[in-house]
């Protein structure tokens, strides 16, 4: 026989309300394990069990969703891993990148501060020798137009020798052009 909702409440320690709550979660519960004696209610042995194992049974049912969620957590957790790792790897090429980078600007800055102090030397030389240059050139300009001047007067006084001071002139013009272009070495 099958036992009412009072019995069945009193048994399992719970409040009728709940007993009507597990009777109407359950799919065709009524139709199937329920029959009306008199003016209650009874429900048979086998919904019995299912209302006394419905606590065990929702907690089966939510074990392979919990499951199902760890499963999932665990796979995000496995993706973003992974993504960590990328990362860290692209990081580290980066760091390296920027130390190279780093490494190449400070050769630079070495190699121009050696260059230019090469650069500081070798202007020092170059001065004093060009002072020297422009001081024989002047030099040479004053022996050269002492030279003309005295070719002038003597062409004045000589007109067989004109040939000989135009050979002249010309030997001159040369030698303070090859001086001139050594000046500016």
């Amino acid at each position: 026989m099958g036992k009412t909702i009072r019995q069945l409440s009193e048994e399992l320690k719970l409040s009728k309300q709940a007993i009507n709550q597990r009777i109407n979660s359950i799919n065709g519960f009524r139709s199937k394990h329920t029959y009306k004696v008199k003016n209650h209610l009874e429900i048979d042995n086998q919904g019995v069990k299912m209302l006394a194992n419905f606590g065990k049974q929702k907690r089966q049912d939510r074990q392979p969703n919990q499951q199902d969620k760890n499963d999932k957590n665990d796979k995000i957790d496995h993706i973003l891993l992974k993504q960590l790792d990328v990362k860290d790897q692209q990081i580290a090429n980066l760091q390296q990148a920027l130390d190279q980078q780093q490494k190449l600007q400070i050769a630079t800055v070495t190699e121009n501060h050696r260059l230019k102090e090469h650069i500081r030397k070798l202007s020092g030389l170059l001065e004093p020798s060009s002072a020297t240059q422009q001081q024989q050139s002047n030099d040479k300009d004053d022996t050269l137009s002492n030279s003309i001047n005295a070719i002038h007067d003597n062409a004045k006084n000589d007109k067989q020798d004109q040939s000989h001071i135009d050979e002249k002139k010309k030997r001159i013009h040369k030698n303070k052009v090859n001086k001139s272009w050594w000046h500016f070495w």
